[in-house]
């Protein structure tokens, strides 16, 4: 079973309400799936309270935490020097939630760790071929 990354983090809702609400999510890498990040929303933030689990392109949130990125229902930008916006699209609507830069780009370092850029889809081709061999038999 592959290892994963599981790492707390503060965001802030960006809403029309004066003040942001702050939020703690957790950050999730899965070595079995080594091309995807994904940000778990507790209950207490979804429209119908259940847990909400977004996945997007490890790639993106890299270059996101440099320049605007991303097209779609996953969208990240930097904003200023030490923040992170990411921006969420769904049938219900748009959320914006922003980060402190510092912790995601922590959080990359340790994916990259668990399985280093370009080693992705080398991890997926030999888990396939396994597979196939397992079923000849």
């Amino acid at each position: 079973m592959p290892p994963i990354i599981e790492q707390s983090a503060k965001a802030r809702l960006i809403t029309d309400a004066p003040h942001h609400k702050a939020v703690s999510v957790t950050l999730r890498y899965d070595g079995a799936d080594p091309l995807a990040m994904r940000i778990v929303f507790p209950p207490e933030v979804s429209l119908d309270h259940d847990e909400v689990i977004w996945a997007f392109a490890r790639d993106l949130l890299e270059s996101g935490l440099r320049l605007p990125s991303g097209h779609g229902d996953v969208q990240v930008w930097p904003c200023g020097r030490a923040q992170t916006i990411l921006e969420f699209h769904s049938r219900e609507g748009v959320a914006m939630v922003q980060f402190d830069s510092t912790p995601l780009h922590r959080f990359l370092e340790s994916s990259y760790s668990m399985v280093p850029a370009g080693e992705e889809r080398h991890d997926i081709e030999v888990e396939n071929e396994l597979g196939k061999l397992l079923h000849r038999t």
